[in-house]
């Protein structure tokens, strides 16, 4: 199996942005036009937001699946290669200090 790719977080984070700003933009479109209800009083923004974040949470999930397993083994190779690197330092012997 091949090494993950370097980036994989930031792509992970950048699709989720992605999905979270069309998803605030179809929702501001509903409901603008009268699709979905409007926040009370000056809340629309917030309601707006609220209703992206319900929408893209799923989305993601299930879309993003690839990029997420990929930032999983990324990050779990990090992990074992810094638990491998502290076993080693752990193992030297004491004796040779400066």
């Amino acid at each position: 199996m091949s090494a993950a790719k370097p980036s994989a977080t930031i792509r992970y984070t950048a699709l989720r942005l992605l999905i979270f700003v069309g998803c605030f933009f179809v929702s501001g479109v509903a409901v603008h036009f009268g699709l979905l209800p409007a926040g009370a009083g000056g809340s629309n923004v917030v309601w707006v937001i609220l209703l992206g974040l319900l929408l893209s949470a799923p989305l993601s999930f299930i879309l993003l699946r690839k990029q997420r397993d990929e930032m999983s083994q990324q990050i779990v190779s990090t992990v074992d290669r810094t638990k491998a690197r502290l076993d080693a330092n752990r193992t030297r012997e004491d004796g040779v200090t400066p």
